[in-house]
């Protein structure tokens, strides 16, 4: 198979050869190895070649074969963004599709037009491209293996080559994306080719709040899997109903030869509670584990059990090992019409989280998420939503250590496609109703789900933000309904459409709402519980009046609180020539036009992380309800 560049205008083509989304566990040859590392993985993080071009016609087509010449080529970092480094126009925009004023674009498929547009981003002067190179040998461990490339994230449509040969295509920038390289791997001299365009017509569908980059924006892995391998883990904890007994559901993919599986749980202090082995392949199910007394999952208790897999071939030689960390808990919507957690009312005290570094953007670290876990401890906010895309792996499970609930948004928002200039107009909004965007989306859903869904601290899948609504998003919702009853699903855009609330949505979720709205709802003999997924829009000296959506949570129990917006500025630093200091910028700082300026600036901390005056109120007013 060749690559096809009219990929970019075809929202039926968002992946091609890559491997199917699966749980995000670690494995390692040894337990050993779980101190120091796994052999099983290769960082290719680091100095790559470069070379960027302003349109795809500019591109040098033939990069990735072995023998290019590409002495005149850049050197960038990876993970980064490409115009971090340099390069294209950095852009902040709130709802409008950056391209707006300056192109007529439509999404394919809408405005009674069943059909594509040839060239809509193939051929495009607003298209900028980046083509990077890396060489690679591999390590002992890896040879004779199947070997794996994962991109944890890349903004927004990737083509990849190895060693000449094309080997997969991929959209869905925040969620990882995986390639089998085996066909085509060598010992040394490995020649990575891996071109980024900036837009395709998922551009239509990440129409985020936040500013625009592109490039390969988070870690490059290899991973080499051995002969037996365990690809995906699904963990299913359930209490019973007096929360003091359970039972234990676990089921793995393997692939290579049929292998023996040894399970151990252990609890918090490392005592065995269970163990059992199995023997199989491709599909291997345990027996129920029964859990006599149980220690609960919760953010006051974040208690969490390890789970340890080892896996033996038929000569009883251990292959890999494979550690997971899962907590029991509940969440059910009561016939109360309020939500409940281990049998008590779910009160959220959450913020908005986009993910940010005043230096490297949305290129963040481990330091900067364990920052972030530890201020909102600091300041009693228990509830996290990943406004509005899928995070970093890590973070998921650093929620479930330090016991902050989670809503787990997809990677959608078509915000310019229905709102125009503040006005509500869905002429052509996708992906609607509309069957060529319905794969796209449910897509996003599944590798959204599968990716995450053993986190105890996700107790709301969420299928998106600001995409009006239609029966693809109902469909989206039908997928995790199909999939997983131990959570909720939210989506606010339901409001547009009245007619879908039944299909989309277990809570009323509005943005902005005022309390004597939400009041009137709540008296109205409402069907669901109300919850807000944005209020008090931390912008300038805002974030008064916090009192009068807390005393909501004292008088009405189907009132379960809401996440501030957001918490931590976007703004980048710059170095000021005048005074000689670096100094944040926001929005229209960056000589871009159009740009939604200093809306970029809504946070309860400034870019730098240092907290501003507002959250003494959200300190004060979440703590009445921890």
């Amino acid at each position: 198979m060749q690559a096809n560049l009219q990929w970019l205008d075809d929202p039926e083509v968002f992946r091609v050869n890559q491997l199917p989304a699966h749980s995000d566990h670690h494995y390692y040859h040894d337990t050993a190895e779980f101190k120091t590392g796994s052999r099983f993985i290769k960082s290719l993080n680091g100095a790559w070649r470069f070379n960027f071009a302003k349109t795809p016609a500019e591109r040098p087509v033939d990069f990735y074969q072995p023998d290019f010449d590409a002495t005149d080529f850049d050197t960038i970092q990876v993970p980064g963004h490409i115009e971090l480094a340099g390069y294209g126009q950095i852009q902040y925009i709130n709802t409008l599709y950056p391209w707006e004023g300056k192109i007529y674009r439509r999404p394919p498929y809408t405005l009674n037009q069943d059909q594509l547009t040839p060239g809509l981003f193939s051929d495009a002067a607003d298209n900028t491209v980046g083509s990077y190179l890396k060489t690679f040998d591999l390590d002992d461990a890896f040879k004779g293996q199947r070997i794996i490339i994962q991109f944890q994230g890349v903004e927004e449509a990737l083509y990849v080559w190895l060693n000449g040969h094309f080997i997969g295509y991929a959209e869905d920038s925040f969620t990882p994306s995986e390639f089998d390289l085996t066909p085509y791997i060598q010992d040394q001299g490995n020649v990575l080719a891996v071109r980024v365009y900036k837009r395709s017509t998922a551009a239509f569908i990440e129409d985020q709040d936040m500013f625009r980059f592109s490039g390969i924006f988070r870690d490059v892995n290899i991973l080499a899997e051995p002969a037996s391998h365990i690809t995906d883990l699904d963990i299913r904890p359930v209490p019973n109903a007096n929360l003091k007994s359970g039972e234990l559901n676990i089921t793995t993919k393997v692939t290579g030869e049929p292998a023996t599986l040894a399970l151990t749980v252990k609890d918090h202090d490392g005592r065995v509670l269970t163990s059992q082995t199995q023997t199989g392949s491709v599909s291997v199910t345990f027996d129920t584990m029964l859990f006599d007394q149980l220690h609960l999952w919760s953010p006051q208790t974040p208690y969490l059990y390890q789970l340890t897999i080892e896996v033996y071939d038929a000569d009883h030689q251990l292959l890999e090992v494979v550690p997971y960390q899962f907590g029991f808990r509940t969440v059910e919507l009561r016939d109360d019409k309020v939500i409940y957690v281990n049998n008590k009312r779910l009160v959220i005290n959450g913020v908005n989280r986009h993910e940010w570094n005043a230096h490297t953007g949305r290129v963040i670290s481990m330091a900067d998420m364990r920052a972030d876990i530890q201020t909102m401890l600091a300041n009693n906010i228990n509830a996290d939503r990943t406004c509005h895309y899928p995070d970093q792996l890590p973070w998921y499970q650093l929620c479930d250590e330090a016991g902050i609930y989670l809503m787990a948004e997809n990677n959608l928002e078509s915000h310019g496609s229905w709102q125009k200039m503040g006005a509500i107009e869905p002429s052509y909004n996708v992906p609607g109703d509309n069957p060529h965007w319905l794969a796209a989306v449910i897509d996003r859903a599944r590798s959204n789900y599968e990716w995450f869904k053993n986190h105890p601290s996700i107790i709301f899948w969420s299928l998106g933000n600001e995409s009006y609504a239609g029966e693809d998003i109902a469909a989206m919702q039908a997928f995790y309904k199909e999939h997983d009853d131990s959570r909720l699903v939210h989506y606010e855009g339901v409001v547009h459409t009245p007619e879908l609330k039944d299909h989309i949505s277990d809570v009323e979720s509005r943005m902005y709402e005022k309390p004597q709205n939400i009041v009137a709802y709540l008296e109205d003999n409402p069907t669901k519980p109300f919850l807000d997924c944005e209020y008090m829009h931390d912008m300038g000296n805002s974030l008064g009046g916090m009192q009068s959506y807390n005393d909501l949570i004292d008088k009405y129990p189907m009132y379960q609180g809401g996440f501030i917006w957001d918490f931590i500025d976007q703004a980048l630093f710059v170095h000021d020539p005048i005074t000689d200091q670096d100094v944040l910028r926001y929005g229209g700082d960056f000589d871009e036009r159009h740009s939604d300026y200093e809306f970029s600036g809504d946070g309860l901390m400034f870019a730098d992380r240092t907290p501003k005056p507002a959250m003494q109120e959200v300190k004060y007013y979440y703590g009445l309800h921890k």
